[in-house]
């Protein structure tokens, strides 16, 4: 700390906490929230960052002002919004899923982002390591791909007989691409019959089932934010061609689909304060190592499970849902 302190007092001004420039020029640091969705879909996380926050003393319209913009998961709207806070000279970009952080990134290299959560920072070029991030980009990796064996291998225990699995996910999405290339590397492994399919609009959704009929006995989604404002329609459209499906984040479960594992996305979102706060106190971020998971969620729609036919054992720790 004292060595951080010395650096700061030779950077002189130019390296003062934001929050003090801002006290100077009489303006509160402003937050730009560039959601990967909508806020429906993300008002619980929201919530949790906004907690911790206030936590952390930054309450929002009195010392912090935070501006929201949602991009509804289409990838033109993440572009529009990113260069839109870089035009407003924002003091800090939090970004929700790695086509946000690509597109903030491609906006400023000079506004410090905050990831909430994305697959491999590293795998996907957006960092330079998880220790020492460099840039302007730090915050929280959730690894999805890491955890697509394992994925894999929960399905294969509530799906008996399985040996036909049709991975699905945005190939505009660096980090989607990522976790079906996971995927289908750990269905290899264990011998089952793996086919990708690529989506890139939402149009693209229900004329793909036409195309799965026969050719999957269940569906593994590589999470993006395309396919979570679509989640409803997944749901129904799986469920009606009876295939159980298996997704990286739970809000797929809570419409409908059969089960979801990995990191709890409402955890990263309240870690993520604490990254903008230690910024906006003055760290940079090219120094704050960027977090892995530490809380991880199984969830399992037993609605869904037993509308397919699906016998789920109680002896798995697991959270059901309705």
């Amino acid at each position: 700390m004292k060595r951080r302190a010395f650096i700061t007092l030779l950077l002189g001004a130019a390296a003062w906490p934001l929050a003090a420039r801002a006290q100077q020029s009489g303006k509160v640091p402003t937050i730009g929230f560039l959601g990967s969705a909508t806020l429906l879909v993300e008002s619980q996380r929201v919530a949790a960052f906004v907690q911790r926050l206030r936590q952390l003393g930054w309450i929002e319209n009195r010392n912090v002002a935070i501006e929201y913009r949602w991009a509804e998961g289409r990838a033109e709207r993440f572009t529009e919004l990113a260069a839109e806070f870089a035009r407003l000279k924002v003091d800090l970009i939090v970004a929700a899923t790695t086509p946000a952080v690509v597109a903030a990134k491609q906006a400023t290299s000079v506004i410090p982002i905050v990831i909430t959560t994305a697959n491999d920072p590293v795998g996907t070029g957006l960092v330079a390591s998880l220790a020492r991030p460099g840039g302007n980009v730090t915050g929280l990796s959730n690894q999805m791909a890491d955890t697509a064996a394992k994925r894999l291998e929960l399905l294969r225990e509530v799906v008996p007989g399985l040996r036909r699995l049709a991975i699905l996910g945005n190939v505009d999405n660096p980090g989607a691409v990522l976790d079906m290339r996971e995927a289908q590397e750990a269905a290899s492994a264990v011998g089952l019959e793996a086919t990708t399919f690529e989506i890139r609009r939402a149009e693209e959704i229900a004329p793909l089932f036409e195309a799965l009929k026969g050719r999957g006995d269940a569906l593994y989604f590589a999470s993006d934010p395309l396919m979570n404002t679509n989640r409803t329609r997944i749901s129904t459209l799986a469920l009606g061609a009876r295939l159980p499906t298996m997704h990286g984040v739970r809000d797929y479960v809570e419409a409908g689909g059969l089960m979801s594992y990995g990191a709890s996305i409402v955890d990263q979102y309240r870690r993520a304060a604490d990254y903008v706060d230690k910024i906006l106190r003055g760290a940079k971020p090219g120094e704050l190592p960027i977090e892995q998971p530490t809380k991880f969620d199984l969830v399992i729609n037993l609605t869904t499970a037993k509308a397919l036919g699906l016998n789920i054992s109680d002896n798995r720790s697991r959270s059901p849902t309705r």
